[in-house]
């Protein structure tokens, strides 16, 4: 379990990537449409404008759009609509469905089918076994069944599903029946990344639904769940609403969306996380520290002493992810679009 390390507010955040509020150009667009008096739950102008901007820029423009508030929420709903009533969702063990949900997606009666992973990745020939084992079994109609499969782009490592690494794993359900959804809290990290190969156009192209992440790129709060093909999950409004998942004044949401998807700041706000995660990877490179896991993005895994640590937990938030051994331990850094070059540069001088 990630857990901060606490701090008085002097010191440097490199925790997770929600620790502010919003980009100025979200607030301001709060702030300008404010006094507008406009319908609830989602059906105003503004989150139809936000929808028709997102769809254009996934190349779906026959997809449906919806806003909920967080990342576990969009998770539940969206695994709740794709799946029959038997039916599980297949993730990596580490995955976010299956670690850090507190059972979310078991609350709605569906199992998480977790299967091991390389570096947070599952594997194409992997989730087909899944699949066929659970097809070949004399016994399946007394087990779950794989109905769907679950990933994040980037995984909980920060690591990068390739686009061919995609297009196995949409083809093996394409074949299977299995629904594709894909976890984007940090999509616009992944987007900015040089080694990146997946635009949202590939990712409505291969997945059945997918969400764009808000709350962690630049909005105060907020998801904008997609499906690239309308009609993929029916009466999906009321789903959020039985959820528990739907604002009442859902123009909150489409006006930050909104905000984001105009002259490109989505992309903007991931370049400034992902340059500011590869100078701190370069200097720990330099100083000789032991990078746990090499990630592209904006999250920075490395290994340090145990007395080491307690020295930077002086000075600098991260989060603790795994005890090494008996004296090493590995830390994440996290950097977001609110990363200042100043920040970065007074955590280079302490490493």
């Amino acid at each position: 379990m990630v857990r901060c390390m606490e701090s008085p507010d002097q010191k440097l955040y490199f925790a997770p990537d929600y620790m502010e509020g919003a980009h100025p150009r979200v607030l301001q667009a709060l702030v300008e449409t404010n006094m507008v008096s406009v319908p609830g739950y989602g059906s105003d102008r503004f989150c139809e404008d936000a929808r028709g901007r997102i769809l254009g820029a996934c190349a779906c423009p026959n997809g449906e759009v919806h806003f909920v508030g967080g990342g576990t929420q969009a998770n539940q709903v969206v695994i709740d609509a794709l799946l029959e009533p038997w039916q599980g969702v297949v993730a990596a063990a580490t995955g976010h469905v299956n670690v850090h949900e507190a059972g979310a997606i078991e609350a709605t009666g569906h199992k998480v089918l977790a299967l091991p992973s390389s570096e947070g990745k599952l594997a194409a020939s992997d989730v087909r076994e899944c699949w066929d084992a659970w097809h070949e079994d004399g016994n399946w109609e007394h087990m779950v069944e794989p109905g769907a499969v679950y990933l994040s782009q980037p995984t909980e490592y920060g690591t990068l599903y390739s686009l061919a690494e995609l297009e196995g794993i949409s083809a093996v359900c394409r074949q299977t029946g299995m629904k594709l959804f894909v976890d984007g809290a940090r999509l616009a990290y992944d987007l900015a990344c040089t080694g990146n190969d997946v635009s949202l156009p590939d990712l409505a192209r291969l997945a059945d639904a997918f969400y764009i992440g808000g709350t962690k790129c630049g909005a105060l709060c907020g998801e904008a769940v997609v499906f690239p093909r309308a009609g993929t999950a029916p009466r999906f409004f009321t789903r959020i609403k039985r959820h528990g998942a739907l604002f009442a004044k859902g123009r909150l949401l489409g006006v930050q969306f909104g905000a984001l998807f105009t002259d490109g700041l989505y992309f903007e706000l991931g370049r400034v996380a992902v340059e500011s995660a590869e100078r701190i990877r370069t200097a720990l490179h330099d100083k000789g520290y032991r990078i746990y896991i090499e990630s592209p993005t904006n999250q920075t895994f490395f290994v340090v002493g145990d007395a080491r640590m307690e020295e930077l937990a002086e000075h600098v938030v991260f989060a603790f992810d795994r005890k090494l051994d008996d004296a090493h331990t590995v830390i994440r850094l996290c950097t977001s679009w609110a990363t200042r070059p100043e920040d970065v540069d007074a955590l280079l001088g302490l490493l």
